[in-house]
């Protein structure tokens, strides 16, 4: 049994998080912690754990948490964890970063985007990207990890076979993502309000998402050559699941079935990503971990659709995944 601590547990992907650790056969939860909602019981901030998990919120520093538990799951926002990630890591505690605090491998990339200095940049570069379906081997035994994000995790699942088996241009390509609300977070924001985003359809953050330095990083590490992409992000009125329409130019001119064959070889023993011949809806996804894909050829373009659950495949149950492979069990335990 490894004994497991959430640091920073009031958000949704907490929630989520917590609910697949309390069934996980290997995984204690010994510690939440919470600034704002210290001494409190963890069901008043999660009702739905009522009777399930009997915690309260703590206020504990990395050294205490580390005491406290073998892996710790951050999942406080960028700039949080990485004030706290090298204390946690000197105590003996191996860490799954839920932020964006350690996914990039450039300092200069991460203060241009994230627009804060970093205090830990020695380590980028040096951790591993914890999408097990492109970085599975790299994962075990290693003492930080950095969680992928939940646009991130569509976009480069999507694309990566075909990059990576030059059946598509490199540079060219648009990402058309669409995002449930729960995407947003927990903390209330005026977009995310019922009567601004019920019956409403929105884009954002168009060409400066945070995102996209991340999905061309990680597809250009896969591929070997240098990746461009264009990605829009939209926010629906939906609690969550992610869609992106992927436009890209062949090399060649591949057919359909190509392209999915190419894709199911690269996925091949891969359990979390289903290559499907129809088209994927969110809600085929939703409450699971897995990412459905498919690919279609038209009028001389590469359209790859893809859905998974921003809260699960984008972010907690990929946490698991990793979790899992860092502790040596089956990767599959406990989100199946």
């Amino acid at each position: 049994m490894v004994d497991v601590a959430i640091y920073g547990a009031t958000g949704y992907t907490a929630l989520e998080l917590i609910r697949i650790l309390i069934r996980h056969p290997h995984a204690r939860i010994t510690a939440v912690t919470s600034r704002q909602d210290v001494g409190k019981p963890l069901h008043a901030v999660h009702q739905s754990l009522f009777g399930r998990l009997d915690l309260d919120f703590e206020e504990l520093t990395p050294a205490e948490l580390a005491s406290r538990a073998e892996v710790v799951f951050c999942c406080v926002p960028h700039g949080a964890s990485m004030a706290a990630v090298p204390e946690l890591l000197s105590n003996g505690a191996k860490v799954i970063d839920l932020s964006a605090d350690y996914r990039l491998s450039d300092p200069g990339v991460f203060e241009q985007w994230y627009k804060l200095v970093h205090t830990d940049p020695t380590r980028l570069g040096e951790t591993v990207y914890g999408l097990p379906e492109l970085f599975g081997d790299r994962i075990p035994g290693r003492d930080l990890i950095a969680n992928p994000g939940c646009y991130t995790s569509t976009a480069i699942l999507a694309l990566a076979p075909l990059l990576a088996g030059s059946l598509i241009e490199p540079t060219g390509i648009v990402i058309d993502a669409k995002s449930g609300v729960s995407g947003a977070g927990r903390a209330p924001k005026l977009g995310t309000l019922y009567s601004e985003c019920n019956e409403n359809f929105a884009a954002y953050a168009v060409g400066t998402h945070r995102h996209q330095p991340e999905i061309e990083q990680v597809l250009s590490q896969v591929s070997g050559k240098a990746v461009e992409v264009l990605f829009t992000p939209h926010l629906v009125p939906m609690d969550r699941g992610i869609f992106a329409t992927i436009y890209a130019s062949p090399i060649g001119s591949p057919s359909q079935p190509d392209l999915l064959d190419a894709m199911r070889r690269f996925y091949e023993g891969k359990p979390f990503v289903r290559i499907v011949d129809h088209l994927p809806q969110t809600k085929d996804v939703a409450f699971t971990n897995f990412c459905d894909v498919t690919v279609c050829v038209a009028k001389g373009r590469v359209m790859i659709l893809a859905v998974l659950d921003n809260l699960i495949k984008g972010a907690a149950g990929v946490a698991v995944q990793n979790f899992n492979l860092m502790c040596g069990f089956d990767e599959t335990t406990g989100l199946v």
